[in-house]
């Protein structure tokens, strides 16, 4: 849902930024590398040792090279089948990264199984609602549904929360309650939208079949009936 406003806002905001990067001879396909990179230190670094405030800083500052990567092959005239599969696999590592930082860091330092089980079922589900949809545009389905939480909702929740979670750390009490609660709802969300996405590719599978039938069906039985004529024209 956030994706069909938020992107289009921080696009605007960042192509100039895009075109001096492009101006200075930098590539799409390094500002995904470099982004992806950035996102996966403050993670992977950050987040297990439980400073999840300088670690959301860091994550958010390259996550926006997503957007910065496909505007600057916009504007050169660049954009290829190359640059949208990296783009989006290295999506799913960053994401990993993410929910695997605070996994890491639930399963030490936090000392809580409960919550490290939770961040390894966002981290999984998020794989798999990206998946579905992946999966049923290559089979030809356009899946046509906005799931309750996508990829953006997935990380504004868990970074907001994470970030000011962080602040426990400068003297805000009870405040890194709000991280657990984040994974809990993008752990739901997620199912949710699975759910919603599997139904989609359900409904959409079944009447693309049906349609496929009533134009196959008709051909097949006057291709049936001429061969039939004509083994008995033979005879």
């Amino acid at each position: 849902m956030l994706n069909k406003y938020a992107r289009a806002f921080f696009t605007r905001v960042l192509t100039p930024f895009a075109a001096l990067l492009l101006r200075l001879g930098v590539s799409p396909d390094a500002v995904t590398l470099i982004g992806t990179a950035g996102v996966m230190a403050g993670a992977l670094v950050f987040f297990p040792m439980g400073e999840f405030f300088w670690g959301t800083i860091v994550i958010t500052i390259f996550v926006f090279s997503d957007l910065v990567d496909g505007n600057m092959a916009r504007q050169a005239g660049i954009s290829s089948r190359w640059g949208a599969f990296l783009d989006s696999t290295l999506d799913r590592v960053a994401d990993g990264a993410i929910f695997a930082g605070f996994a890491l860091w639930y399963a030490g330092s936090g000392d809580d199984n409960i919550l490290c089980a939770v961040a390894i079922f966002c981290l999984a589900s998020g794989q798999v609602v990206s998946y579905t949809k992946a999966r049923g545009e290559s089979i030809g389905l356009p899946v046509a549904v906005n799931g309750l939480v996508e990829r953006a909702e997935r990380l504004v929740i868990s970074l907001v929360a994470a970030g000011l979670a962080g602040l426990h750390k400068f003297g805000v009490p009870g405040i890194d309650v709000l991280l657990p609660i984040a994974l809990w709802i993008v752990a739901v969300g997620s199912l949710v939208t699975l759910i919603q996405r599997v139904v989609t590719v359900r409904r959409e599978s079944a009447e693309a079949d049906a349609a496929e039938a009533a134009v196959t069906g008709p051909a097949a039985a006057d291709s049936a009936g001429s061969a039939g004529q004509g083994s008995e024209a033979d005879r």
